[in-house]
């Protein structure tokens, strides 16, 4: 079946692998960007952009924008289905709360789904219910409740991935605090906004739980594991490697699919600290930021995720499993982490910090078999593209 494919939020990570593995399967692909947000998916001739409001300046407006789009696309294609692929959380928040009318499906969270996606409260209590190891937990929604942490380290994060505040989206964010100065000091950044999670500071490797959940359960598992992260404070990967699948993990992630209830790709954020013991750190419902990493692999789960969107019966091939040992870097994201390594630790709580010499030595390594985010036959602009954005970005944003 023919279909047209919209993903957005064109600026995410993983545009470019989840349009390319979608281009690759026989779909139109369109996406919805940011007005005036330049993106590495702009230079790639394989998607048309359609410009919406920044939702973080008028989340209404976007709305309305994005309906506008799919109005419009509805009337070139006819009876062709169209698809709505949202790539990050504030695409989620939007595509959640749109109309679907015949011919148009979505290719994500919709009701208690989408809540589950972008409200981390709703994520730990399912996680212990599967029977994950979860951090104990505390909900602050007042100064006062923040300041009466008494065990430090710990690490202080919005409970929703975003939330809409004065008719705008605002992402989430997160403090690391190791002393009781720099607990006062997330706090009075607050400024008792929205809620937030209060957890002890653990220490450990990052790994992450992969797949794709139809009406029978968990298809396509995959696994692997940060050989870095962008900013050893916490972030995203600038290298990951695929590891093979842990047995004593899947049973708490079928778990968690069967009891949630949810359909489509999903990833599940793991982090194992020093003794071994593995902790749930948080779901993610839509497209993550190493996409490229699963499709080196062979597993396009972006393309099964729309298939599976157009037909619930829908199953991804069999003989397709994840391959451990492939490692995919970020070229932008790698050296962000030497400029982050450079500036050094911005909270007492970190008490290991790679140096400059080592971490430049490990990233300046590059194996044959390394692999690099989006990057494609054909496609150099859209991966240098990608890396001079994420690198402009990443400094400008660390100025503030």
């Amino acid at each position: 079946m023919s279909a047209t494919v919209l993903l957005g939020f064109a600026e995410a990570i993983s545009a470019p692998e989840v349009a390319w593995s979608l281009a690759d399967s026989g779909f139109r692909v369109v996406a919805f960007a940011r007005k005036r947000k330049r993106s590495a998916l702009r230079h790639s001739r394989l998607a048309k952009i359609y410009e919406i409001t920044p939702p973080e300046s008028d989340a209404k407006a976007a709305l309305s924008d994005l309906q506008a789009v799919l109005n419009s696309l509805k009337a070139a294609h006819g009876n062709e289905p169209i698809v709505l692929f949202p790539l990050d959380d504030a695409a989620v928040w939007l595509t959640s709360r749109l109309p679907f009318e015949a011919g148009c499906v979505l290719a994500g969270p919709s009701g208690n789904a989408a809540k589950l996606a972008l409200d981390k409260s709703a994520q730990l209590e399912a996680a212990g219910a599967a029977g994950f190891n979860v951090p104990p937990t505390r909900v602050a929604r007042t100064m006062a409740e923040i300041l009466a942490q008494q065990t430090l380290p710990v690490i202080i994060k919005s409970a929703g991935a975003v939330n809409e505040a004065a008719g705008r989206l605002v992402k989430g964010r997160f403090w690391i605090c190791g002393t009781r100065a720099e607990l006062e000091a997330a706090a009075k950044q607050w400024a008792e906004g929205p809620p937030l999670l209060i957890q002890p500071f653990i220490t450990g490797v990052g790994e992450g739980m992969f797949g794709l959940a139809g009406a029978d359960g968990v298809q396509a598992w995959s696994a692997h594991r940060r050989l870095r992260m962008m900013n050893p404070h916490g972030s995203g990967s600038s290298a990951a490697i695929s590891q093979a699948l842990r047995p004593e993990l899947k049973e708490p992630v079928k778990k968690f699919i069967q009891q949630t209830g949810w359909r489509g790709i999903f990833m599940i954020e793991l982090l194992r600290d020093s003794s071994g013991k593995v902790w749930f750190m948080e779901f993610n419902g839509r497209s993550w930021g190493s996409m490229a990493l699963s499709r080196r692999q062979g597993l396009e789960y972006p393309a099964w995720n729309a298939k599976l969107a157009l037909d619930a019966a829908f199953r991804a091939p069999e003989n397709i499993t994840g391959a451990a040992g492939v490692t995919c870097r970020n070229l932008g994201r790698e050296c962000m982490h030497l400029l982050f390594v450079l500036r050094g630790p911005k909270s007492r709580a970190l008490q290991q910090w790679p140096s400059f010499w080592s971490a430049l030595r490990d990233v300046a390594f590059v194996r044959r078999s390394d692999s690099f985010y989006n990057w494609r036959k054909g496609g150099l602009k859209v991966f240098a593209s990608d890396a001079f954005y994420t690198v402009r970005n990443g400094v400008f944003k660390s100025r503030k």
